[in-house]
C-alpha cells in the first residue's frame, strides 16, 4: 500500500535527553500558519504519545503535562528537521 502525503510529511526523531535516548516521530499537521510552517505537531517518544507540540508567541507550548527540559528537547529536534 502506496504511503499519502500526510504519511510522508512525518519524520524520525532522536535524541538524547538526562541520560535516556528517546526516539519517535513527529507528525506535522496541515493547518499552517503565516510563515507556512505547521502549526503543531503530534509527538510519540518509545512508542508513548507525547503530546501535541505548537509554537505560539514565540514559545514552544505543549498540551500534556511534560518536563520543560524535554519538551525544549523535543523542540530542538523539530526546528533541526525545520532548520528554523
Amino acid at each position: 500500500m502506496a504511503n499519502s502525503d500526510e504519511e510522508e510529511k512525518i519524520f524520525d526523531i532522536s535524541f538524547d535527553y538526562d541520560g535516556k535516548l528517546y526516539q519517535g516521530w513527529a507528525d506535522p499537521s496541515a493547518q499552517q500558519n503565516a510563515d507556512g510552517r505547521p502549526r503543531s505537531f503530534h509527538v510519540v517518544l518509545n512508542n508513548v504519545s507525547f503530546g501535541y507540540l505548537s509554537f505560539t508567541n514565540c514559545n514552544w507550548k505543549i498540551n500534556e503535562e511534560r518536563p520543560e527540559g524535554l519538551t525544549k528537547a523535543v523542540s530542538n529536534e523539530i526546528e533541526k528537521h525545520f532548520q528554523l
